[in-house]
């Protein structure tokens, strides 16, 4: 069911559309954990570590991707809140297009050169082997995640954020069962959680497509609608484009600071990978509301309420700046107890590592939900340059750490590299945000 954010309570219409994207992302991350847990558990640590080595590339690939795709609907959220059903109908006929050629080009490029990449990543000898296995089926599934992102942005572009949350728990509890059969009874080593990856996102892909046309009468598209239109598309790609390099940049960070990691050996890179999945575990809340406020800015704008998004913005704020607090508060207390669902307890060393990794990464979770609620909501009033060019600062602020300090404070300074990203995107981010807010008037409508 389409929900209209232009009108009452804005805190109360940014929670109720944010928790089934919690609840959604935390399942899309329970099917993603699934893979380390029983890779970890059944296949043992160089197994684990395999997959976790995989994690910056398969980001940067993959974040393009999804990133190009929320963006793409951003414009079908402004012409909603402007009660534009036409364009609503023709930016979506056109996104397939455009998700079509995507597909096709990200997977040739990735079955070309993923191994040439891990290598110059300087993933260790001994699970480089297992990291190309599982990332070359990851990648060959392009099409049905790239399919499955851009339809479920366009049920939150039109509000709906309960649906995509009911395809991923069908997928997510698919996911577990897929990684049992391929990982224990066929024996198929790490590439089977890569498999029951790809399948189980394909069939919530089809759900959200069949959903869409039996319910939503506004996407029936006829054939006027098809016709392609280079007007839209520029005005996705506007959006979508700078979106996907955004997350690409952000993601070159993460494998320059892999690449450090992997100089550690592989029990730091075990370590940063249970640390790593607890984290993305707890900041989870902090993503969806950044993704919110997105489809929030993106229908206000189109409804020229303007009032109402900086209304939304800053209590979206205060919201997240009290759930990093208590996520914090998580990881010092139960870090470790978190960590043991990837890793054995008798790694004892590895476990002290992520727990490090976790206390180190929550004191500056104020930092990163900032992030979240400002690069998304410039993006959703359509500024997706600057939102961009924090991705950069990000990087710079990794790239930083990662050549200068790695060297000489070793694991500790791995921990510190993303905090010291955050600070650099923030340092661009929010002055932005503010100059952007005064400008607004003149770009309201569309």
């Amino acid at each position: 069911m389409v929900k209209d954010l232009t009108s009452g309570n804005p805190l109360k219409l940014i929670l109720m559309f944010s928790l089934p994207l919690v609840l959604g992302n935390l399942f899309q991350q329970f099917y993603n954990m699934a893979d380390t847990i029983i890779v970890g558990k059944c296949l043992g640590v160089n197994a684990l570590a395999a997959v976790g080595a995989t994690g910056s590339l398969n980001f940067l690939i993959m974040g393009f991707a999804t990133g190009t795709c929320s963006g793409l609907t951003i414009p079908v959220a402004q012409y909603f809140g402007a009660k534009d059903e036409h364009n609503v109908r023709r930016c979506v006929a056109n996104s397939f297009y455009v998700v079509l050629a995507l597909a096709v080009v990200l997977t040739t490029v990735t079955m070309l050169f993923t191994r040439q990449i891990l290598e110059l990543m300087q993933t260790p000898a001994d699970i480089i082997d297992g990291s190309y296995s599982y990332l070359i089926v990851i990648f060959g599934g392009m099409g049905v995640t790239l399919l499955y992102n851009l339809l479920s942005g366009i049920l939150r572009a039109l509000g709906d954020s309960k649906t995509p949350l009911y395809f991923l728990v069908i997928a997510s509890l698919l996911n577990v069962i897929l990684d049992l059969v391929f990982i224990q009874a066929f024996h198929t080593g790490v590439e089977g959680a890569a498999y029951a990856t790809v399948i189980s996102q394909g069939v919530a892909a089809l759900l959200c497509l069949g959903y869409m046309v039996w319910k939503f009468p506004l996407l029936r598209i006829t054939g006027k609608d098809w016709a392609f239109s280079w007007g839209h598309i520029k005005r996705m790609l506007g959006i979508g484009i700078p979106m996907g390099l955004q997350f690409s940049i952000t993601a070159v960070g993460s494998i320059i600071l892999q690449s450090a990691v992997n100089s550690l050996g592989s029990s730091s890179v075990a370590a940063i990978s249970a640390g790593s999945r607890v984290s993305m575990l707890l900041t989870q809340p902090l993503e969806t509301m950044g993704i919110t406020m997105a489809t929030y800015c993106g229908q206000n704008l189109g409804a020229r309420k303007l009032d109402r998004i900086r209304t939304g913005v800053r209590q979206a704020t205060w919201v997240s700046l009290a759930y990093s607090v208590a996520a914090f508060l998580v990881s010092l207390t139960a870090g470790k107890q978190i960590s043991l669902l990837f890793l054995d307890a008798g790694e004892v060393q590895i476990i002290n590592d992520a727990h490090l990794f976790l206390i180190l990464n929550g004191m500056l979770y104020p930092l990163l939900a900032l992030i979240f609620i400002y690069r998304n909501s410039l993006q959703g009033l359509g500024y997706a340059v600057p939102a961009m060019a924090a991705g950069i600062f990000e990087l710079a602020g990794r790239a930083v750490v990662s050549f200068c300090f790695v060297g000489i404070f070793g694991y500790t300074a791995v921990c510190l590299a993303n905090p010291a990203a955050w600070i650099a995107a923030d340092i661009l981010l929010l002055p932005v945000y503010f100059v952007a807010m005064k400008r607004l008037p003149g770009r309201a409508g569309l």
